[in-house]
This record gives C-alpha cells, structure tokens and sequence, in this order.
C-alpha cells in the first residue's frame, strides 16, 4: 500500500464533517506530517536491524578517509590525494560517483572507492571506522548520513571562499573540525555555535586548494585575446539565482550587445529546475550552453561574467582576476544558515566592492555597464583586497591540509608530535 492511500484513508473520516477549508488544510498537513515520520521511522528500523544482523566492519580502523558525494569536488580533494601519495601515506577516497577521476590516477598511497549512493553509501559511511574523515559534504547527522561511533575525528573543507553561512541550516554543526580558506568565516561559525549552544569546533585556516592549483594553471596558460568581449553568465540555483528571477529579461538585451554571451547554468539546475533550463535552451538555441566539467577554459576564455551569489564568482574575479556584474535576486537566506545571524554576509558586503549591481532598471544599459567593468581600476584595486580577505596561505592549501590532518590522527592515537 502506497504512503499516499495510507494518507487518503486516514483523512476519509474527516471528508464527513464539515470543516471549514483553512483548519481542514491544516489538520490535513498535521496528518500527513505525523503519518510521514512514522513512515520514514520504520524504514529507519528495518535498515538498523538489516545492518545490525548483516553488516560486517573491518576490525582495524582506517587511518585517514576522504569521502565525496560527486567528482565535481575532485579538484578540492585531488591536491590532498597528491600530497598524500607524495609523502607515501595512506589514505582511502571514498565517492559516490562511478566515474570519479580518482580512478584514473595512479596512487600508490591512495585507493580509490565507489560506496554507492543513498543507503548503500550512507550505510557504508554510518558504520565506518576510521580515524579522521575528511568531506565537503554538508548536513553530517541531519538527515541520512549519521556519525559513526567508531569515526575519531569529522573534518569539513569548504569547496569557495565565501560565507560559510551560505549551507543549508545546520550544514556544518556536527563536524569536530573546518579548514577555513579566510580568517572572515571563524566570526561566522562561533556566532552560530553560540546561538544553537554547540560545542566549539577546532577551526584552521589554511586557504583554497583548487584555488591553488586554478591560479597554477592560469600562470601557465596562455591568455585569451576575444576579438570581442566574451561575456559568461554563471549563476548558481534556486529562487534566488539570475535564470530564475530574470531569464529572458537578461538574455534578451545581452544578445542585443553584440557581445559573444555563453550560459553555464550550475550543474545541479539540470536536475533541480530540469523544465525551466529546458524551456530556456529551447527559446535560445544559438546561444552557447556550456556543461563542461572543468570550468577552466570558460573562465579563461570569458572577459566578463554575470552572476549572483554563486561561488564561482570569486573563482572568475579573484583568481583570473577579471571584473563581475552581479544581478540583484533579493537573496531569500530563510532556508540557509545565514539567516540566524544579523550581520551582513561578507558575500554581499563585497560584490559592491568588486563588481557592478545589474537592476531590472538599468539592464537596459547593460553593455554600457560591461564597458565600464572592463576598464575600471577601482574594481580591480578592490579585488586585491578581497584576495587578502579570503584567500590565506595562497599556494600552501594542500600541505597545510595533510600537516592537520596526519598532526591530528597522531594526537588521537595518543602519538607525540615530532
């Protein structure tokens, strides 16, 4: 029997009575709310006492994991790998995706391992042993992913140099430990453990590492000289990116310019708002849509891009060091972490400092704007400053990552630090 026909005829008695419309739509809501929890609870049980009786775990802990619920974070994560293969260290890289590059590279020191996705990862990870974990992975003990009794030590690195608030609520509460890329985000994470009266967590400053190894590339690429100006639109997804607050009302006076304009939607738009990018790429099939998995060459090759809060925007201004218009979306922080503090979100403290606000009333003018971004000294001053704000231990990330975590994993096997 579906979840829906349990709902259906639960709520048949009540069809009897007349209630009126607000308090039916609420007891309805009550209803479904309460039959969901034990629904989920259940399924819950049953996968305890399925992997209570039959899961089996190795009698040794490992010493150091990496897990990625994509390949898309493998630029975060492969400068460790290196790191760890260089110094002859193990380590196990645990990912959901079948095709994560990890296993294409020839580690030595580091195994590559596919766990699956949903339960069967989530499983593999709740009964883990290990000494300390390393992940980008959001939301550790909110929904399926639990911490496991026999993991020592959860370690989170951001994968952009923004607001550390910009997680879903309660994204990094329950890990032990964050490698920050910027001193700004430690004021973020202790106001939120103050207010939510969580423990304080070890915090480290240790930079960016695809930050790291994208301005290697950039030095050692030759630049892109467009004939005319190559502008990138970049947004990030949900309610309050570009494509979904504007669409049409961007695309249309951008084609308008004259300009070479290329739409690379965020990866997770294709799966999460599939219709809206399917109508978009229907009315605008001469437009380049790119869905490269390595942005490189985009940012490399675009003068200009137009965003709103998405990380990539610091990606383009303060690696490749070029200018940014960033589109007013009315940020809605209500479903993020950022909404339980009062102060102004580094993000959008900066964005006026680096960049150029586009408006419903003056995208109109939009090439004017692209005109005066390509030439303007204040913005590029003001991107220096931004890189001192965010960007610490530029070119160390790596090796202060593997210093931390080798450091730590002694400390807790009670090992004295050389």
């Amino acid at each position: 029997m579906s979840f829906l026909k349990i709902v259906s005829d639960a709520y048949a008695p009540i069809k009897q009575m007349y209630i009126d419309p607000g308090t039916g739509s609420m007891l309805f809501t009550i209803l479904v709310g309460t039959l969901g929890v034990a629904v989920y609870g259940l399924k819950s049980l049953i996968l305890k006492l399925r992997t209570s009786f039959g899961h089996k775990t190795n009698e040794n802990s490992i010493p150091f994991v990496i897990f990625t619920d994509s390949k898309r974070y493998w630029n975060v994560f492969k400068p460790i790998c290196d790191e760890f293969e260089k110094r002859g260290v193990s380590l196990v890289y645990y990912t959901q995706s079948q095709d994560d590059p990890i296993f294409d590279s020839n580690y030595e020191f580091v195994k590559g391992e596919y766990i699956g996705d949903n339960n069967r990862a989530f499983t593999k990870l709740n009964f883990l042993k290990a000494d300390v974990l390393l992940s980008t992975t959001p939301s550790l003990d909110v929904f399926q992913w639990k911490r496991s009794k026999d993991v020592k030590w959860y370690v989170h690195i951001p994968h952009a140099c923004s607001d550390i608030t910009l997680y879903r609520l309660f994204g990094i509460d329950y890990y032990d430990a964050i490698l920050l890329s910027g001193a700004f985000q430690i004021d973020q994470i202790r106001k939120l453990e103050e207010l939510r009266n969580l423990p304080a967590k070890e915090l480290k400053t240790v930079g960016l590492t695809y930050f790291d190894v994208l301005k290697e590339r950039r030095e050692n690429t030759p630049s892109v000289h467009n004939e005319k100006p190559v502008v990138l639109i970049a947004p990030t997804w949900g309610q309050s990116s570009i494509l979904k607050r504007y669409g049409k009302e961007i695309i249309d006076p951008l084609i308008n310019t004259g300009y070479e304009i290329v739409v690379r939607p965020h990866p997770q738009s294709f799966t999460s708002e599939k219709d809206m990018i399917d109508e978009l790429m229907k009315n605008y099939p001469t437009l380049e849509w790119n869905r490269d998995t390595d942005n490189f060459d985009i940012l490399n090759r675009a003068d200009i891009m137009i965003s709103d809060y998405s990380g990539v925007v610091f990606d383009f201004s303060l690696v490749f060091d070029k200018p940014i218009i960033y589109a007013d979306t009315q940020f809605d922080d209500s479903p993020y972490d950022a909404h339980w503090i009062d102060d102004d979100l580094w993000t959008f403290k900066v964005l006026p400092k680096i960049g150029m606000q586009l408006t419903k009333e003056n995208v109109k003018n939009i090439k004017q704007l692209i005109d005066d971004c390509l030439v303007s000294p204040e913005f590029a001053s003001a991107r220096k400053e931004a890189v001192k704000q965010s960007w610490e231990h530029i070119g160390q990330a790596a090796n202060l990552i593997a210093d931390y975590l080798i450091d730590k994993q002694k400390e807790l096997n009670g090992e004295r630090q050389q």
